[in-house]
């Protein structure tokens, strides 16, 4: 996740995650004219998708990839768990943190192609087109909103460079969002740079992971989980950052709990008086550290607002930071709110 962007967009975009693409390998003959065009037919490429509506054709793997901000880590994650980081010639994703081991170092060394972001909080029109990429990645279709100051997807063509909505992401809308996006993005990264064999052990693994969790806890009862963002305002309410729909409903069924404000609203995050929050019986806490670096502090301090709630009398609350957001790591958020939840089970 980024760290700038106003609340309202940045949990709109980080908590997204768009539609799909797709691909094959590279010319690793390094070759011209035929060679390179037995080359591209022996990788798989041209492949053609469909995203958000526009007709996608990669005739190789790209090699200059721009990942935009959009106030998420899905998509460099996603390069990263497939060893593709040494295609990112700019990266605008950075969150400080992750249930990852290695990550946010590996995040950190990755270049941002010394860009001055707009005040739309991401890359602007002119230093896009001046970073000459041939893959551009964002999280929702704001970042190739030219009101926004952006580089469209038509004006990236005209330049040679392909672009990238990730799943949910055509409309911005997240509510829909599960565990399944983050399949959908590792494939179609799979495809278009023609590791779909990495793509899949990564996928593979993750599927077996919460096949596990869900064996362990399948038939115990289903605590109310409140899921909200630490010290982060998007309304006008006292809990403005409470969730209630979105992936997050996804990982917290695969770990055995329940969202007790997924009725809260139709939209993914609730915008909550202190009295409704009060009047919910909440059994446990998932606090998302986004830009907090003591998530934990304030999850204490909810349960010391809130004595009633079972969750403080048993000071049950867990925190998280990327795993819970679209991208590679779902399964270790499944695992981390499971053993909150069931630690008997484990």
């Amino acid at each position: 996740m980024s760290k700038k962007r106003p609340a309202a967009v940045a949990l709109a975009g980080a908590l997204c995650l768009v539609t799909a693409a797709c691909g094959s390998s590279t010319d690793k003959a390094g070759g011209t004219g035929g060679d390179a065009s037995a080359a591209a037919a022996k990788s798989g490429y041209p492949v053609t998708l469909d995203n958000c509506g526009v007709s996608e054709k990669f005739a190789k793997e790209p090699g200059r990839v721009v990942v935009m901000n959009g106030a998420s880590v899905a998509e460099v994650s996603t390069l990263l768990s497939l060893g593709l980081g040494d295609r990112i010639v700019a990266n605008q994703q950075h969150y400080g943190m992750s249930e990852v081991p290695g990550r946010v170092d590996a995040i950190k060394k990755l270049p941002t192609g010394n860009v001055k972001q707009n005040d739309a909080y991401d890359i602007p029109r002119e230093a896009m087109i001046g970073l000459r990429p041939d893959l551009v990645l964002s999280t929702t279709s704001y970042g190739f909103d030219e009101k926004n100051g952006f580089a469209t997807r038509d004006q990236l063509k005209q330049v040679g460079a392909n672009t990238y909505v990730s799943p949910q992401g055509c409309t911005q809308d997240t509510s829909r969002m599960t565990v399944a996006d983050s399949y959908q993005l590792l494939r179609d990264m799979g495809k278009i740079f023609d590791r779909s064999a990495q793509a899949e052990k990564v996928v593979a693994a993750s599927q077996k992971h919460i096949a596990d969790v869900l064996a362990k806890v399948k038939g115990e009862k289903q605590p109310k989980v409140m899921v909200l963002f630490s010290n982060m305002a998007m309304g006008g309410n006292d809990f403005s950052s409470v969730v209630a729909k979105g992936i997050y409903n996804d990982i917290l069924t695969k770990a055995g709990g329940s969202n007790a404000f997924a009725n809260a609203s139709k939209t993914s995050f609730a915008d909550l008086s202190k009295e409704k929050v009060a009047a919910t019986d909440v059994d446990a806490l998932v606090v998302i550290g986004y830009n907090d670096p003591n998530p934990a502090a304030y999850a204490r301090k909810l349960l010391k607002e809130f004595p009633q709630w079972p969750a403080a009398k048993n000071n049950t609350y867990v925190t998280l930071s990327d795993s819970i957001y679209l991208g590679p790591s779902n399964d270790l958020a499944v695992e981390k709110i499971a053993k909150m939840l069931h630690p008997d089970k484990f």
